[in-house]
């Protein structure tokens, strides 16, 4: 890695970020899956911000107990801490804590990126919450004398909300709207990512319309109305209520076939742009921007092997993270990664996860 961390700084010259970090993972046999998130949530400023600061409030706590969110924090800390610019890290306490964690990802087999980047952010809320609720435990007995005072039934209690929550969570609302009376009842629920149905030569605001698209129920799938207290046929649509800070979209490029009896990787090309116009929210949010700095690449014709890689774009620049080695890439090349337009084509190369930050409206 000497010479391609050399070769990097080279290349950025005096244009290198003051205080930044270039460092790829080192691969433990299959754990591409896990590097490429990790690199994207590294260049996540918000996630990489509050982690550090996450560090260094508890490394004071000599005896805390080991989970995944001190193993990414320290990881993180050890990167942002490092004295040279470029390099190889080993994130080995971070993957034997995963190993241990979670035997999903215990065998040497092709793992998915979305689940498991699914399963560290559910995982990191479970720990902040509980940390949320013991200091809570500890000031409510420390102020009623060891006692617990029981809460009065129905008494609805608040949800913690973590800066994972702060980060990463938008709400989406169901309206369904039952075609005799037109009563529209609607169903708040929430999302760390979101996972688009894709089409071949299409488009993510595309596949966003779609997934915002009315969809009537009727037949067997009639809605039970409680206004007119039967079944009924409704229109069904879901829209983006609260758009989060951090919009995190996965491509579902793996299907499973009926007629095959498995999985199938579609290598549609689907194309991403640099800048994206959210317009499937509810009024309040019109025409909010995001801004892409991150996608997780999936390498490989299939969905049981293949290989990780990610592109992340860093005070204006965007790099290729492929386990240990990073080197710059131009900002067009970025589209090489859409997907094929043909369904046999030599690239394999295909977007997976990709990572955008809000602008606000304009």
């Amino acid at each position: 890695m000497g010479a391609a961390g050399s070769k990097l700084e080279k290349a950025l010259g005096d244009q290198f970020p003051e205080g930044e970090r270039y460092f790829g993972f080192e691969n433990f046999g299959n754990t591409c899956y896990c590097n490429s998130v990790l690199q994207a949530l590294y260049f996540c400023a918000p996630f990489r911000e509050q982690l550090l600061e996450y560090c260094a409030n508890n490394k004071s706590v000599a005896d805390a107990e080991e989970n995944l969110l001190t193993c990414l924090a320290d990881l993180f800390s050890q990167i942002s801490s490092q004295k040279k610019k470029t390099g190889v890290i080993a994130p080995k306490r971070f993957v034997q804590r995963l190993k241990k964690q979670n035997e999903l990802f215990r065998s040497y087999m092709h793992q998915d990126a979305h689940e498991f980047l699914n399963y560290l952010l559910n995982e990191l809320v479970d720990i902040l919450e509980k940390e949320a609720k013991g200091t809570k435990t500890d000031n409510e007995s420390s102020s009623s004398n060891g006692l617990k005072v029981p809460q009065a039934n129905g008494v609805h209690k608040e949800p913690i909300v973590t800066w994972v929550h702060k980060i990463f969570q938008g709400i989406l609302t169901n309206e369904t709207r039952c075609l005799r009376c037109e009563t529209v009842t609607a169903r708040d629920e929430t999302f760390l990512d979101l996972s688009l149905d894709i089409e071949q030569n299409s488009s993510i605001t595309s596949c966003l319309k779609n997934f915002s698209s009315t969809e009537t129920l009727h037949a067997e799938d009639k809605f039970f109305c409680d206004k007119c207290c039967s079944l009924q046929e409704a229109q069904k649509r879901m829209k983006i209520k609260k758009p989060p800070h951090i919009l995190v979209i996965h491509l579902k490029r793996f299907k499973y076939m009926e007629q095959l009896g498995r999985y199938k990787k579609l290598s549609y090309r689907v194309v991403f742009p640099l800048e994206l116009k959210l317009s499937n929210t509810v009024e309040e949010y019109v025409d909010i921007e995001y801004s892409l700095f991150a996608v997780v690449v999936h390498v490989g014709s299939g969905p049981n092997h293949g290989h990780y890689v990610s592109l992340v774009k860093s005070h204006n620049h965007w790099l290729f993270f492929d386990d240990e080695n990073v080197e710059m890439i131009e900002e067009s090349a970025v589209q090489t990664f859409f997907g094929s337009s043909q369904e046999y084509s030599s690239n394999t190369d295909h977007g997976y996860i990709l990572f955008y930050e809000s602008l606000g409206t304009r």
